[in-house]
């Protein structure tokens, strides 16, 4: 099986860090289940800039995935609400 390394930008970690413990820790779950899996149902391609993006709950995951080097990168992440600004 490959695994993906699961990599999260400065903003990305930023917005993480910000979260109640709840739902960040439930985030972080969905984001690491992204090493082994990262095209999982639900998936959607993001129209209008670079991306996919995952459900978990309220929020959404948004991060790139580079298949060359084996990395998904984890761009932003945020309430449903908020994350399309």
């Amino acid at each position: 099986m490959v695994k993906y390394k699961v990599t999260l930008t400065k903003t990305a970690q930023k917005q993480l860090d910000k979260l109640p413990n709840s739902v960040s820790e439930d985030l972080l779950k969905t984001i690491l289940s992204l090493s082994t899996n990262p095209r999982p149902q639900g998936l959607k391609k993001l129209k209008g800039r670079d991306g996919y993006r995952v459900r978990s709950g309220s929020y959404r995951i948004i991060y790139d995935i580079i298949d060359k080097i084996l990395v998904v990168e984890v761009i932003a992440l945020g309430h449903k609400k908020d994350i399309y600004e």
